[in-house]
């Protein structure tokens, strides 16, 4: 077993002792902030005498608290980004049990602001209170007191993992959605290799500064991921990463693994930051080089609803979402215009490189909604300004909290030459190992070339960059995707119809014109009319006899009352001259025909509606185009069906298994 996975079911260990006071779903705002606050206390430790001796020479001076802030932070190590000089350490917190709530809440004051700060969103002093009168907190301390997560002994990826783990098992005893906080590790390593593929040149420049931003940023395992290889791969160069989220814990716990990492870093801990970025974008009018993102699937803005709207209709692409709002119940392509409007221009002179973004995506995305509505309208705003570089679909089971199938989207406004106006669909559904235990509804992961597993996160980074057609590889135009939306009109058909009731709910409407209609009545006689425009013809010329002259609502009144959908009918005229006619089209047989844009149109209508439907004829005017990338209509297999004598051999061995299973139960 793994060291996480011990340090994990150690710390699993001590939530049992939250057990009464707390029910299970709520072990977590206990925890989360106890695993963070024993990180902190031994990562400080080798320095702790270091700080309190700077401590006690700078306090009662004129240093204002965040100059004192930085010189204690200077005293805690190289690069250190906190401290805490309070005299007090998990150790010595178990010395004085009477008073182990006032000691505990008096070490968390000692540190410097950004730590407080966190500690504020863990809301943790409330929890401090609730344990003390349940008689449980100074055990928790204690138990905490064994767990030694020094950096020599947890390295910082693996304290990662152990915060990944503890939360995946905290939501799953809540029933919530556990992605909404972090995403499988393997998948953040592909995005990342994906979206520093092109990059060596660029990254391998001594001095080279670059930002990343994940606006879902959950508890900052991309944001460490992307940091992670650089660390790797361009030691030299520098990655600035950025994040918000919405959640008070997953942000806290963002913030403090991003203070304690060994990381690029240009602040105190402001990299990270609270909010909803629908309603607070807190990074407005920045710009970055990369971005990373996972946000949740499927989750409604209804809340947040006026301000994007407002924004939407106000500021149009002056603002973040200019190009369209998708439907109410799925906020996924807010996030992506989001990013996108805070893409770096492309301008080498000006040392600014463009931007490249990898996100994760259901299904939805790539094809909810028809031409015009507003997820079309954002797909054809992505695509016809090239910026859409590939999607590569990944296997399912493969998040801990829904087995449906995902897609990474890379979008850019600096694609290389050879994928100018290209597309390329990389289907990666069959790259996955099964995994020993289950893990939710993780089922499955993409091997990483250990513990004897393929290197298959490596294998799909080769495809991509290989950007060639294949099985699993296709290369399309970017107009392959999108489409004219024709509507499709027929003409009405009407047969005249009169009786007793009919003219009853005429008169209901109209009782003003009783004798006008008993005359036109005698004109056209009780029978039925297969041309309702000979019907229209002399109900005009009895009210010319009549001087009667008959409202629009009158005439469409008629026409609603006694006329009749019929096939065998003539079609209703709407104009007629010696050039051309045209006829009144039938609502209810309307149609639209999506059209390629790479069809001509005229043609497409001739060769594959007219054999069809003879009498159709196309209202240009109603054009709309759309986009759309049905996935899996390009990736078709054809299964050729089972043969009907391995299917009847099939169905008698089941057969009489049940009737073995029949006698037995009747023995």
């Amino acid at each position: 077993m793994s060291a996480h996975t011990d340090h994990a079911n150690l710390i699993w260990q001590i939530a049992d002792l939250l057990r009464g006071p707390y029910r299970p779903p709520q072990f977590e705002r206990v925890m989360l902030p106890m695993t963070v606050l024993r990180r902190f206390d031994c990562v400080l430790a080798p320095t702790k005498a270091k700080v309190l001796a700077e401590y006690k020479k700078r306090k009662g001076g004129k240093l204002t608290d965040d100059a004192l802030d930085r010189f204690l932070n200077k005293a805690a190590g190289p690069g250190q980004r906190f401290h805490n000089h309070s005299p007090l350490t998990f150790e010595k917190l178990k010395g004085d049990p009477d008073n182990i709530e006032k000691h505990l809440t008096s070490y968390i004051k000692g540190f410097s602001a950004n730590v407080r700060t966190i500690f504020e969103f863990f809301e943790f002093e409330t929890e401090i209170e609730k344990m003390r009168e349940a008689n449980i907190l100074y055990l928790v301390v204690s138990k905490f007191c064994d767990v030694d997560l020094h950096p020599n002994v947890v390295k910082n990826d693996e304290m990662g993992l152990i915060f990944e783990n503890l939360i995946r098992r905290f939501n799953e005893l809540a029933n919530e959605t556990a992605g909404d906080h972090f995403t499988p590790r393997e998948v953040i390593r592909l995005m990342v290799n994906l979206l520093f593929i092109n990059d060596d040149n660029l990254l391998a420049t001594p001095g080279t500064v670059r930002k990343l931003l994940d606006p879902a940023c959950g508890t900052g395992g991309m944001l460490a991921e992307a940091q992670n290889y650089l660390r790797e791969h361009h030691s030299e160069a520098k990655l600035y990463a950025y994040g918000q989220d919405y959640n008070k814990r997953a942000f806290a716990t963002a913030a403090s693994d991003m203070l304690m990492k060994e990381v690029a870093h240009n602040g105190d801990g402001e990299n990270v930051q609270y909010g909803d970025i629908f309603t607070e974008d807190k990074f407005s009018g920045s710009k970055f080089d990369y971005f990373l993102a996972n946000p949740p699937f499927g989750v409604d803005w209804k809340k947040q609803s006026r301000e994007i709207e407002v924004e939407h209709d106000k500021q149009g692409f002056a603002g973040r979402f200019g190009a369209g709002l998708p439907r109410i119940n799925d906020g996924s392509l807010l996030f992506l215009q989001h990013m996108i409007s805070k893409f770096e221009p492309v301008l080498p002179n000006q040392q600014k490189h463009g931007s490249r973004l990898a996100i994760v995506f259901s299904g939805s995305p790539l094809f909810t909604g028809g031409a015009g509505s507003g997820e079309s309208d954002i797909r054809k705003w992505i695509i016809e300004n090239d910026w859409l570089e590939a999607v590569i679909a990944l296997p399912e089971q493969m998040f801990y909290n829904t087995g449906i199938g995902t897609y990474i989207w890379i979008v850019t406004n600096r694609k290389g030459k050879s994928r100018k106006n290209k597309i390329q669909l990389l289907d990666a559904r069959e790259s996955y190992v099964s995994m020993r235990r289950n893990l939710g509804d993780k089922r499955r992961k993409i091997g990483e070339g250990k513990d004897d597993e393929p290197d298959q996160i490596a294998d799909i980074v080769k495809r991509y960059g290989r950007f060639d057609a294949s099985g699993t590889s296709k290369i399309f135009d970017n107009t392959d995707f999108g489409y004219t939306r024709v509507t499709v009109e027929r003409p009405l058909r009407l047969r005249y119809e009169i009786n007793d009731a009919r003219k009853a709910d005429f008169l209901n409407a109209f009782p003003e014109c009783q004798a006008d209609l008993n005359a036109i009545g005698r004109e056209l006689g009780d029978r039925s009319l297969l041309n309702w425009n000979e019907v229209e013809s002399r109900r005009g010329d009895v009210l010319r006899v009549r001087k009667s002259t008959w409202t629009a609502a009158e005439r469409n009144k008629f026409l609603q009352v006694f006329g009749v959908r019929d096939n065998t009918a003539e079609p209703v005229v709407k104009f007629a001259s010696k050039k051309k006619t045209e006829y009144e089209s039938d609502a209810d047989l309307r149609d639209f025909e999506n059209i390629p844009l790479k069809e001509d149109i005229d043609d497409y209508f001739r060769r594959e509606v007219l054999p069809h439907v003879p009498d159709a004829w196309m209202d240009r005017t109603k054009d709309k185009i759309g986009y759309e990338i049905n996935f899996n209509r390009h990736f078709y297999r054809y299964s050729p069906p089972r043969s009907l004598d391995k299917i009847d051999a099939d169905l008698k061995k089941s057969e009489d298994e049940f009737m073995r299973l029949l006698k037995e139960a009747t023995a």
